[in-house]
């Protein structure tokens, strides 16, 4: 199971271009906090649209990514929820490895992570292949996807026998955005959970991150762009 050890990015300048008008509700107010410290809250709950996209704002400006839910309904659910409670928003792209992947997904905040680190899921079956540009969730052992994803730099298909289930593809920005995020660090900033140690960032957050590995790009925010 090597290839599943490898599944678990230096630019400060801010994104210039103007968020979209999200279309979906978007928690970002009041109360986002404590529901994002209650993973058994009812907000947890909803399912993502049949087709959605959402954009990412970063350091190297913005890219799209289109979720189908039939290829992993399971994963597009969290998915999508995690982005409406803004999870995935200030975080750092931790491990970018040329030819492989660029993965992100552990909250910057210690608190938080401390509760979704390990919340598994239940798996998807694979449906989509894991081609150049899809995004799926990284895991170790069969239920142990929780908050990180991966997009896939090349054809990595060979790993669709592993059990990771893409449940979009990057439609804007693949070679102008996710193909520039700093990779110089590639594993050493916080591998896959087996190969490499993330202890630290779980429990430092982006504090640590930030000290150690200062070139790593940042995910500014995300929203969901389209129902």
């Amino acid at each position: 199971m090597v290839l599943v050890t490898l599944l678990m990015t230096a630019c400060s300048a801010n994104n210039s271009g103007a968020a979209a008008t999200s279309m979906a509700p978007q928690v970002s107010d009041v109360g986002t906090r404590a529901i994002l410290l209650d993973p058994t809250h009812a907000a947890w709950s909803e399912s993502a649209p049949d087709t959605f996209r959402a954009r990412f704002e970063t350091t190297r400006g913005a890219f799209v990514l289109e979720v189908v839910r039939a290829w992993a309904p399971i994963g597009a659910d969290r998915f999508y929820n995690l982005i409406r409670h803004g999870y995935y928003d200030d975080v750092r792209f931790h491990r970018t490895v040329p030819g492989f992947i660029t993965q992100w997904g552990v909250s910057g905040d210690p608190e938080v992570s401390a509760v979704w680190y390990e919340r598994g899921m239940a798996d998807d079956s694979v449906v989509a292949s894991n081609e150049r540009g899809t995004m799926a969730f990284a895991f170790t052992d069969p239920g142990t996807r929780s908050t990180q994803v991966y997009i896939s730099m090349v054809d990595n298909s060979r790993l669709d026998v592993q059990g990771f289930a893409p449940f979009g593809r990057v439609v804007e920005g693949m070679e102008s955005v996710v193909d520039s995020i700093y990779s110089g660090y590639g594993e050493n900033s916080g591998g896959g959970v087996r190969r490499g140690d993330q202890s630290r960032i779980v429990s430092e957050g982006n504090a640590y991150l930030d000290a150690e590995f200062p070139e790593l790009d940042r995910l500014l925010r995300v929203t969901i762009e389209r129902r």
